[in-house]
């Protein structure tokens, strides 16, 4: 992660007392806010809704500090909610909460040592000639330091913070607490099922054993592809808390939207094919498309693949139903599209009662781009206005809101990610030539 001044030593609450705390201040911030968001818009003659005295800038603000500062379960949820609801939120709303996704807190040095002591023994300083102290990355289960072993080899550690495997159930159990006191969320509306799914992906994701073993599946798979570069798992330095990996060389990867076209659409073009391998060939997907995910290195004009621990199968049926979709989108048959993406859970049956013609502008939008012929510019944002218009229409019927299955969802994640990322570098992609590409080499 960049030096760029406001990288902040905060300890991570570790004790059950600290986090439970930490979420008291979050909801009294946040309640104070709400009082004086509503007593400001009475005081000039309005009735604001709920919505308009919650989703405010300053809770926004609030909200992005605390969980910066927990991090843990708490901040992956707020870095998810960024990326999933963006097209939706408010501008304003969504630039705040997208700090959550590149924030540079760490441990500071006492702490730190603290849990290299317990993984590694209290001399572990002697296992190398260089440990720097101030990580390279910061996220938010762990942070990620470069060090150089006795034998000249030069790693990246990755440190996960205190506590945050232990806070995992009662951290999401906080955040769901907190929506349900906002009555942002209808009663009717079941996440019971996508709560015990969270915290089974950040319990494996906590689980840095589990994700070396990933990341050297993937790396078997990429095996002899020029294109990507997977780094290199250090058994004997990896515990259960941390992972040792080879340190690879490479930029962030937003920072390539300042090169050629041509080199933002190759780059894109291969991730785009690396998800729907994942999802079609592998039956492997690595979930969290965080933008700190991928680097990129020059010299081998190689994208470097980071960060497993959201790996997760893809089920036969979860492959199935997306390959339906995609086959009805490529046929530019509305219709079918419709049909598939209630069926398979996509949009729920009631808000096609209610929303039918909303729906319908949004799938044709969605046909229209992907059946124009030629490449699909991820830089043209103009049916964005659209689908925000329309989503948000069709959100405030809190009577239609639907939860996709969670497996469909985590699926979701990465793609509506990867698309955001094209949308970052402003990539040029025929992406309807890889869809089809993809569904012929992998039909039964």
């Amino acid at each position: 992660m960049a030096d760029d001044g406001k990288d902040r030593h905060r300890a991570v609450p570790s004790s059950r007392l600290g986090r439970i705390g930490g979420f008291g201040r979050l909801a009294g911030g946040v309640a104070g806010g709400m009082m004086a968001e509503g007593a400001r818009r009475l005081a000039s003659g309005e009735r604001p809704t709920l919505e308009q005295i919650m989703l405010t800038p300053g809770n926004a603000r609030r909200l992005a500090d605390r969980l910066g500062h927990m991090r843990g379960a708490a901040m992956k949820l707020g870095q998810m909610i960024s990326m999933d609801a963006g097209y939706f939120l408010p501008p304003e709303l969504a630039a705040i909460l997208a700090t959550l996704r590149d924030r540079a807190d760490f441990m500071p040095a006492r702490q730190l040592d603290g849990v290299l002591a317990k993984e590694w023994g209290k001399d572990w300083r002697r296992r190398f000639r260089r440990f720097e102290p101030r990580p390279i990355a910061a996220a938010s289960i762990g942070q990620v330091h470069r060090a150089m072993t006795r034998d000249g080899r030069v790693l990246a550690i990755k440190v996960q913070y205190p506590g945050i495997a232990a806070s995992i159930d009662a951290d999401v159990d906080n955040v769901a607490g907190l929506l349900k006191i906002s009555g942002l969320l209808p009663r009717e509306l079941d996440i019971a099922p996508l709560l015990a799914a969270a915290k089974q992906q950040l319990r494996e994701e906590a689980d840095y054993r589990r994700e070396g073993a990933q990341m050297r599946a993937f790396a078997e798979r990429l095996s002899g592809e020029p294109g990507f570069t997977i780094p290199r798992l250090d058994d004997e330095l990896s515990t259960g808390r941390i992972l040792a990996m080879s340190y690879e060389e490479g930029v962030p990867i937003e920072s390539m939207a300042d090169e050629s076209q041509e080199l933002r659409n190759d780059i894109m073009a291969r991730l785009i094919d690396l998800v729907g391998r994942e999802l079609f060939d592998f039956g492997v997907m690595q979930t969290d498309p965080n933008f700190a995910n991928y680097r990129y290195n020059h010299e081998q004009n190689a994208i470097v693949l980071l960060d497993f621990g959201a790996t997760r199968e893809v089920s036969p049926q979860v492959q199935a139903s997306y390959r339906t979709l995609l086959e009805a989108g490529l046929s530019n048959d509305r219709d079918a599209v419709r049909h598939a993406a209630v069926s398979t859970g996509f949009i729920g049956a009631a808000a096609i009662t209610s929303h039918a013609e909303r729906i319908d502008r949004m799938i044709d939008v969605i046909l229209g781009e992907m059946n124009a012929g030629g490449p699909f510019d991820f830089g043209d944002r103009a049916f964005v206005p659209v689908f925000r218009e329309e989503g948000t229409a069709i959100a405030r019927d809190r009577a239609t809101w639907h939860l996709p299955p969670t497996d469909t969802l985590f699926v979701q994640r990465k793609i509506s990610g990867t698309a955001l990322l094209a949308a970052r570098l402003q990539a040029v992609v025929n992406v309807r030539d890889i869809v089809s590409d993809i569904l012929q080499r992998t039909s039964a």
